[in-house]
């Protein structure tokens, strides 16, 4: 037994069958591991202790020893996996109401919001790479440094009546072929954020190799691959941070400091975080990652407001491009935990044209209708100044498009809005399906090259072999109603039929 406060451990030995008490001990955080000779140790079980406060708990020692080598400890968790035989033990404890949605298969169970770890939530992930460390000869000593190293690979098929580009669609801009969307390494560790008494700490490193990397690539992070040399694989040290957490302020603060995902918004560059395969037109086109720093301080299990300084969207700090950018967000949690929302200021500065120097305003609504059936919903409205005009005499940006201004406009302001709605249904715990609306207005056609608006309309099954494996075809029809925008500028709409497979690890 492991006390988080005291740093203190304990052994108790059990009856003959199996049966133990522990007395006298302070309320707070625990940590309870059962070992026998011939059996492999228990899952470590965290549980809160109040004052004068009984707990009945049940430890399950697993079958045998681990034996063998690391890869055939790694096929035995993915045999586990599978068969739906993996160790299990009681719910950790949590400081937040119960989870509004089931993960899997969604792939959030909170409502989520971007730049911290959710606070108040227990780390249960532990996947099959994992599984294979903590069961091998230095097992304790990861479990003991919570530090995790893990992946996945995702690999993907269209097939679209464009013949040579799905753009804006995305991330499958390729038309007609099969493609490895992502390789994609972390290595981290997470702040214990249940806890109330200790500051902690953590920190993410990840990597990321495909054509996704189209997508995340900052400007000063070996963009070259992408501006200069335009390579349809390519390799991105996507997110890189650490973690402050101090419990002791409102009712915890995290501070990250580092490269980070762009705060607001439903959807992410990493395809495990995204309820469908594609993106939509209004994810495709706003900011993606920042690097600076951002507090986030939950004041209640209602309201957690956020604050940071970045050096702008999608740039490096180091890079002629950068400048000081504000970024605030608010969360609001109401209607017992069934409704959020989350407005967000992002990136905000002097706003004039640079590599995506998008002045955003993002709003994001989840709504739980039953025990089956949300929505999510986001709205955004973005701008850049003094955007030059892509008939004009001035330069543009490389890798930043220019707009189509007025008649005798050298420069000109270059806004878009855009909104989607996700419609989620369960079908069961390895089943769901996805309905997504998406409109986008390109008001100056900055973003996309086009001058136009968009719509879109995406069907997705979404299926899991365990929670390993998840296979997500979709059927997916796009619109443009002023100009033929889609295959190079040949086609008004565009149809596909797309599969990615996600493989864990």
């Amino acid at each position: 037994m492991h006390y988080a406060e005291g740093h203190l451990d304990q052994t108790v030995a059990t009856s003959a069958d199996g049966t133990f008490a522990i007395g006298n001990l302070k309320p707070g955080h625990y940590s309870l591991v059962a070992h026998k000779e011939g059996f492999g140790d228990s899952s470590a079980t965290a549980m809160e202790l109040a004052p004068g406060q009984d707990l009945v708990l049940t430890l399950t020692l697993a079958l045998s020893a681990p034996q063998g080598g690391l890869l055939k400890r790694l096929l035995r968790a993915y045999s586990d996996d599978w068969k739906g035989t993996s160790a299990s033990g009681p719910e950790p404890p949590r400081r937040l109401p119960p989870s509004p949605v089931n993960s899997p298969p969604f792939p959030n169970s909170d409502w989520s919001y971007g730049g911290a770890p959710d606070i108040g939530t227990p780390d249960t992930n532990v996947p099959p790479l994992m599984q294979a460390l903590d069961s091998g000869p230095h097992g304790k000593a990861w479990e003991d440094s919570r530090v995790k190293v893990y992946g996945w690979l995702e690999g993907s098929l269209n097939l679209s009546t464009s013949d040579h580009s799905n753009l804006p669609s995305a991330y499958d801009i390729f038309a007609n072929r099969g493609e490895l969307d992502q390789a994609v390494l972390y290595i981290e560790r997470l702040p214990d954020t249940v806890q109330t008494q200790n500051v902690d700490w953590g920190f993410h490193l990840s990597a990321l190799y495909g054509t996704s990397y189209r997508f995340t690539l900052n400007e000063g992070y070996f963009s070259q691959q992408l501006l200069q040399q335009n390579r349809q694989y390519g390799f991105d040290p996507v997110l890189e941070y650490f973690d402050l957490y101090i419990p002791q302020v409102a009712e915890g603060l995290n501070i990250r400091v580092g490269r980070f995902i762009s705060v607001p918004g439903i959807e992410a560059q990493l395809a495990p975080n995204n309820y469908v395969y594609t993106h939509s037109l209004l994810y495709s086109i706003d900011p993606f990652t920042d690097t600076g720093i951002i507090g986030t301080v939950k004041l209640s299990n209602r309201w957690l407001v956020q604050l940071g300084l970045t050096a702008g969207h999608d740039v490096a700090p180091w890079t002629k491009d950068a400048r000081p950018s504000a970024t605030a967000c608010l969360s609001y949690t109401f209607n017992q935990g069934n409704d959020n929302l989350y407005p967000c200021l992002n990136g905000l500065n002097n706003g004039k044209y640079a590599y995506n120097n998008l002045q955003m305003f993002d709003t994001t609504w989840y709504h739980k209708f039953n025990a089956t059936w949300h929505l999510a919903t986001e709205a955004w409205y973005m701008y850049e100044k003094n955007v030059p005009n892509v008939d004009g005499p001035s330069p543009l940006e490389k890798g930043a498009n220019g707009a189509f201004c007025s008649t005798g406009q050298i420069r000109c302001f270059a806004p878009e809005w855009a909104v989607v709605n996700y419609i989620e249904k369960q079908l069961s715990d390895k089943n769901y399906l996805s309905i997504r609306t998406d409109f986008l207005d390109d008001l100056k056609g900055q973003r996309t090259g086009y001058k136009t608006q968009y719509a879109e309309e995406t069907l997705m099954w979404g299926h899991w072999v365990g929670s390993t494996v998840l296979f997500r075809p979709e059927l997916r029809f796009d619109h443009s109603f002023q100009l033929r925008s889609y295959d190079r500028g040949t086609r008004r709409s565009q149809f596909q039929l797309a599969m990615d497979v996600i493989f864990k690890f």
